[in-house]
């Protein structure tokens, strides 16, 4: 290990530099075979320091899970800012997320074949994920309680369409449309 490591003493730094070695290590070997050690080695720290950053391996997955989640949102949010029709907003958002996670390898091993349980529980577990969909609703359109019961809905149907994907976009975008809108629609009626 380089003594080097936190030269700088930034924690954010430091934690930074373990989600992009998880990372790597995920896209590689798969979410559930990456361990703690396989972790600290891939970082270039100890076991002591990356325990000192994250407390267990489900602490990486969600700190990982959570960074990324941030950045894909940014990306949507800046695609739908000037859609009006909240059926469209929620399909383009939807659909903008999936193409995001699908682009990205690290983030597409997350829903590989036996790899997407992982992914389903923190999304559904996650106060940021939840936060972030709702955001897509406007404050007065919904309670708090619909607001967040929607948010998991349409996280859980992205999580699905990443784990067993449609024909194609298109029969994606037509499932959204079909299915999802009309509820949306409700919602905002």
């Amino acid at each position: 290990m380089s003594r080097d490591w936190l030269a700088d003493g930034r924690a954010d730094l430091a934690a930074e530099r373990i989600l992009d070695a998880a990372a790597r290590l995920f896209a590689e070997r798969g979410v559930t075979a990456v361990g703690m050690g396989d972790i600290a080695k891939a970082a270039g720290c100890s076991r002591a320091t990356l325990y000192r950053y994250f407390e267990n391996r489900q602490a990486v997955r969600l700190a990982f899970v959570h960074r990324a989640t941030r950045r894909i949102a940014a990306g949507v949010f800046g695609q739908v800012a000037a859609i009006e029709d909240p059926g469209e907003k929620v399909v383009t958002a939807m659909l903008g997320a999936i193409h995001a996670v699908r682009a990205d390898p690290m983030l597409i091993a997350w829903f590989r074949p036996g790899e997407s349980g992982p992914a389903g529980r923190i999304s559904q577990d996650s106060d940021v994920i939840e936060s972030i969909a709702a955001g897509l609703f406007t404050p007065t359109a919904l309670t708090d309680p619909e607001r967040s019961r929607l948010a998991r809905w349409l996280t859980r149907i992205i999580v699905s369409f990443l784990a067993a994907p449609g024909r194609d976009d298109a029969e994606e975008r037509a499932m959204l449309e079909e299915f999802v809108v009309p509820v949306v629609a409700r919602a905002f009626a």
